[in-house]
């Protein structure tokens, strides 16, 4: 009988993380290094909406979403830290606060060209939404994976339910998402979709309806998080009305397992749960506690002496984009 898991255990023996493959890939740890490189948003501005997704205050989401230094000393800031704490050396800089494609190509590429050129960078991720992706932007991408730096492009679909993306007032539907998984994938750029579960209206169906969309339509890799409600949001008034009632963690950590093992192996988890700090927190409180809900995935994951893609369902998947 095997031994139940140790405290903040990162699921690698159950779970394809992110981390574990850049392990592999580089033969040392790499972690992510988040940047707030200036962007705003087309659900911002007036071009798609005004006032964002109705679950969007940005911080929650990055914790320097209010600093908009250059680049070079937040990368300089960033790296001391982590270096400090997780002993790293190498970083994938990540561009995560906001829209991070939405500028011309020329001010996009000053600033990713400005990342890649810290000796200690060994790539990007490039965190947007599903219509801000246009040809000359994932051409760009294409030219740096060409030249061997490891590009992952994160697209923000949170679900594939159109009514649901009305309803948070996404400004887009999936099919903008597939339109752009369909461009990137002919560059050959491996993409990580971000999903939220627990959406307004949504539960554990709908989550196993997004990932299956997802899936059948192919992807590298998937993030996972749970909603929370954070303050000066429309989703923080509907909830003070009662009008919304986020997921236990119980509840969130059985659809996160059920997702887990209804993914195939190959596919990379980058993350299994988000966190907001707490000033801005207003519910639910396990929100604010990465480790607790990490260990509880990984203890459903021990109970059921589960793995990922255990209940693969799909006889065949599109071919993915080669990571090697």
């Amino acid at each position: 009988m095997p031994s139940p898991p140790a405290p903040h255990r990162i699921l690698s023996d159950r779970v394809n993380t992110f981390g574990q493959y850049l392990l592999k890939r580089y033969g040392q740890r790499v972690h992510k290094l988040a940047l707030h490189a200036g962007f705003t948003c087309p659900n911002r501005d007036g071009a798609k909406g005004h006032g964002g997704c109705t679950f969007c205050n940005n911080v929650s989401f990055s914790p320097n979403a209010e600093s908009q230094a250059p680049i070079a000393p937040q990368l300089d800031a960033g790296r001391a830290v982590l270096a400090k704490r997780t002993g790293a050396r190498r970083f994938m800089a990540y561009f995560q606060a906001y829209t991070n494609t939405y500028d011309p190509v020329d001010a996009l590429r000053e600033r990713y060209d400005s990342a890649l050129t810290h000796p200690d960078v060994i790539g990007l991720s490039i965190g947007t939404r599903p219509d801000c992706v246009p040809d000359a932007v994932l051409d760009l991408l294409a030219s740096y994976r060409a030249k061997g730096k490891e590009i992952w492009l994160e697209l923000g679909l949170q679900s594939a339910d159109d009514r649901t993306l009305a309803r948070v007032n996404r400004g887009h539907d999936f099919a903008d998402y597939r339109t752009a998984v369909i461009a990137a994938h002919r560059r050959g750029i491996p993409v990580c979709t971000h999903l939220i579960v627990g959406l307004p209206g949504e539960g554990r169906e709908a989550a196993i309806s997004s990932l299956d969309r997802v899936l059948e339509l192919g992807v590298e890799g998937l993030k996972l998080h749970p909603l929370h409600v954070v303050r000066h949001t429309r989703l923080a008034i509907d909830w003070k009305r009662g009008e919304y009632q986020p997921l236990t963690l119980d509840d969130y950590v059985t659809i996160c397992a059920d997702l887990v093992e209804r993914t195939p192996p190959a596919v990379i988890y980058h993350r299994l749960t988000g966190t907001a700090p707490r000033d801005i927190l207003l519910a639910p409180d396990w929100c604010s506690q990465k480790w607790a809900v990490l260990n509880a995935i990984e203890a459903e994951l021990f109970r059921r002496e589960a793995h990922q893609g255990d209940r693969v369902a799909a006889p065949s998947l599109p071919k993915l984009v080669s990571l090697g």
